[in-house]
């Protein structure tokens, strides 16, 4: 099965898009607490207003890999990687892992005040 419809590609879109989409907030407060520091963390607020597109992309993604992984499933032949239980249960543990992530990119501005 090619990478475009064993859902590969999606999850990628996906994760990066959630990183993208966290780099602002959640990226400066992971660099210090890994003990980086600088005035040019601060530069990473730039990318605040392309917040939300980097959330609906990844969240398209994310909807594209769940159809191609959980819907498509039954449609695989034998022989195919997608036919794999192995390679099938790797994808899907990274699309949870990747959900997380974007759940966090969601979530993170609304609940970092609280920790303030």
């Amino acid at each position: 099965m090619s990478e475009s419809q064993n859902g590969r590609g999606a999850l990628l879109a996906g994760g990066l898009a959630a990183i993208l989409a966290s780099a602002c907030c959640l990226g400066p407060l992971l660099l210090v607490a890994l003990g980086f520091s600088g005035a040019w963390i601060g530069n990473l607020t730039v990318l605040e207003p392309y917040r939300p597109i980097f959330i609906g992309v990844a969240l398209i993604a994310m909807l594209l890999a769940w159809h191609r992984l959980f819907h498509r499933a039954a449609a695989c032949k034998p022989g195919e990687v997608c036919a794999m239980p192995h390679v099938q249960t790797t994808y899907r543990v990274i699309f949870w892992v990747v959900g997380v992530l974007v759940l966090v990119a969601l979530g993170f501005p609304y609940v970092v005040p609280f920790f303030y």
